[in-house]
């Protein structure tokens, strides 16, 4: 049964907001792009890495609060986000049913979509490469199918996908709630950088890892965004020559 706030009739997605969506995820894709052009990742990684490997790869606080901890942490939410898709609390009871469950769709697919291009990445850790006490030597995640003799699945950055993956939670909002999908998108971004850093600081990761991480959870929200949109366009039309009480009427 939905709730009652499932008859909360979604607000119509104006073209020029769309194509302003569209325009940031092309700009972005640039930016990513020009950094893995600028050869970065390895000068940045030196910053907290040398030929003895990361000093802060077990630290404690990287390992047990900001990775460990963490991770429970975006499950908890993402499980907490899940129930309330039914049982919907503060504002997400001002969020339309159909979108409750674009934002804990979009979340989990971002995080398993993250899942299989680690799996299937011959890209390894800084802490691989011989340049930081490893094994393997430097290859970029663009050479596909050129092993760098390391142990390779780390990429793109699966840990900072536990705050990215959150980016769905702006774009279910934005079109009924807008001041809260701003403060959503602020924190998301915050907490996937945040972890993010986190991993590079231990030599898990490069820069470029999570840039990665950031614009595929974007995009994976946005088309699970215009999808729901679609979805609800065409589901408008019959809901509109139902009688006023079987539109309340529960499922």
């Amino acid at each position: 049964m939905k709730s009652p706030a499932s008859s909360i009739p979604p607000l119509p997605l104006r073209q020029s907001s769309t194509a302003a969506l569209l325009a940031w995820t092309v700009a972005a894709l640039a930016c990513v792009l020009a950094w893995d052009m600028s050869g970065q990742d390895m000068p940045i990684a030196r910053w907290f890495g040398n030929s003895q490997g990361f000093a802060l790869q077990n630290d404690w606080f990287l390992v047990n609060i900001a990775h460990e901890g963490a991770r429970k942490i975006a499950w908890i939410v993402a499980m907490g986000l899940s129930l309330m898709i039914w049982w919907p609390r503060g504002w997400m009871r001002k969020l339309p049913y159909a979108r409750r469950i674009q934002l804990v769709v979009g979340a989990l697919l971002s995080l398993v979509v993250m899942a299989v291009m680690k799996r299937i990445s011959a890209t390894s850790c800084p802490w691989d490469i011989a340049d930081f006490g490893g094994v393997g030597h430097y290859v970029s995640h663009w050479a596909w199918g050129i092993t760098d003799g390391g142990s390779g699945h780390c990429f793109p950055a699966g840990h900072a996908s536990a705050g990215f993956a959150f980016l769905s939670g702006y774009f279910a909002l934005r079109h009924n709630q807008p001041r809260v999908a701003r403060l959503w998108l602020a924190a998301a971004l915050v907490a996937g950088f945040a972890l993010g850093l986190a991993q590079q600081m231990r030599g898990a990761h490069f820069m470029s890892h999570t840039l990665w991480t950031a614009w595929l959870c974007w995009t994976v929200s946005g088309l699970c965004d215009l999808f729901t949109t679609r979805s609800l366009a065409q589901q408008a039309p019959a809901d509109a020559a139902l009688p006023p009480d079987d539109l309340l009427a529960p499922d």
